[in-house]
């Protein structure tokens, strides 16, 4: 296949993932039944996501041109993709980087997401022959010229061991943390609930954490939080929300809660499911005006927030304003957190550039 007939594919692809096929319908029926954090609300997401951000014919052509990707590839390689399965569709983009840089690819899925890809998959390879010459599934990852895994920092460690002397990518456990400033308007704090709540938080881009100005006043951000309080009628979310409630009780420690999410301030960026972690800053900290040799005074937030300049490898994205935060060029857009781009890649290792090299 070359280039062209690719991305038409693809583009097919996107317009199939909006329609209502009865056999994608029951895709994404048996995707729910068999992970129960895949509710039907959120795999709707994660589908409207995947066709409008990244299945787009101007975007597809776009980023190709960025990369100048050949009309075809002279010798394909063979790339063993391990995907993670914490939110639906998740490996979804390392498959979109493979199959458009023309290299073949060996997919093992998260046995907790499967229905959906090996689904989409199926649609691609039945609409191309030549497509399923580039696609196989595996439960066995031997005999790749590349790997590509994600998982836990755990499984890292075992990925490490096995593909260490392969060209590889090995992702580990990543979160994501917001920086407010107490001039949020009501509807930055709506969107930011989305980066909290969407996916019950489980994706490394959701925000689990924030940083906020000392005396800040998070009644109003409760408030707005209360538009995911149905969240709390979902078993699996009530039984952690109750559990972590009774670890803070037990341990004395303060909290506040409006019912479907505790707050409570602690200086780790992961918290737990229904969970979310705040630490404060004092005035001045994002600005860096104070004086001093770099222009910064002692404790400026720059130097002790995690994030891309200090390669922390805990934190995927940084959530907030930038007009409000010079210091911080990369902030992502209140409510976008979950809506990546083709450019937004994971840990920030460029996946199609890697392809590139092999």
């Amino acid at each position: 296949m070359n280039l062209k007939q690719r991305i038409d594919l693809l583009v097919d692809l996107g317009d199939y993932c909006l329609s209502a096929d009865p056999a994608w319908k029951t895709a994404r029926h048996r995707a729910h039944a068999e992970n129960g954090w895949f509710t039907p609300e959120f795999i709707e997401l994660a589908v409207r996501s995947v066709a409008g951000q990244f299945l787009q014919k101007d975007k597809l052509e776009k980023w190709a041109e960025k990369y100048q990707l050949p009309a075809t590839v002279a010798n394909p390689r063979t790339v063993g993709l391990i995907m993670a399965g914490n939110i639906p569709l998740v490996g979804f983009q390392d498959f979109l980087a493979v199959f458009i840089s023309g290299h073949r690819q060996r997919i093992k899925p998260s046995s907790r997401d499967e229905a959906l890809i090996r689904h989409l998959v199926g649609y691609l390879t039945a609409a191309s022959e030549e497509a399923g010459s580039l696609i196989e599934f595996a439960e066995r990852l031997n005999g790749c010229d590349a790997y590509i895994a994600t998982g836990s920092n755990n499984s890292a460690r075992y990925f490490d061991y096995y593909f260490g002397k392969y060209p590889h990518i090995i992702r580990r456990n990543r979160t994501s943390v917001a920086i407010l400033n107490g001039g949020e308007t009501a509807g930055e704090l709506d969107a930011l609930a989305d980066d909290v709540y969407q996916y019950f938080g489980l994706g490394c881009r959701n925000v689990t954490k924030l940083y906020v100005p000392e005396n800040y006043d998070f009644l109003p951000l409760l408030e707005a939080f209360r538009k995911y309080d149905y969240l709390a009628d979902y078993a699996k979310y009530k039984h952690n929300y109750d559990y972590q409630l009774t670890l803070l009780i037990l341990n004395k420690r303060y909290y506040m809660s409006n019912e479907s999410i505790l707050l409570t301030e602690n200086s780790s960026p992961f918290s737990p499911i229904s969970v979310l972690h705040y630490e404060y800053y004092r005035p001045g900290e994002t600005t860096g005006s104070a004086p001093g040799r770099d222009g910064a005074q002692p404790g400026f937030l720059k130097d002790r927030l995690p994030g891309p300049w200090t390669d922390d490898p805990n934190i995927q994205c940084l959530v907030g304003q930038g007009q409000n935060f010079g210091t911080f060029a990369s902030l992502v857009p209140f409510g976008q957190a979950q809506q990546p781009g083709l450019n937004d890649y994971a840990d920030g290792v460029d996946t199609l550039q890697f392809l590139q090299g092999l």
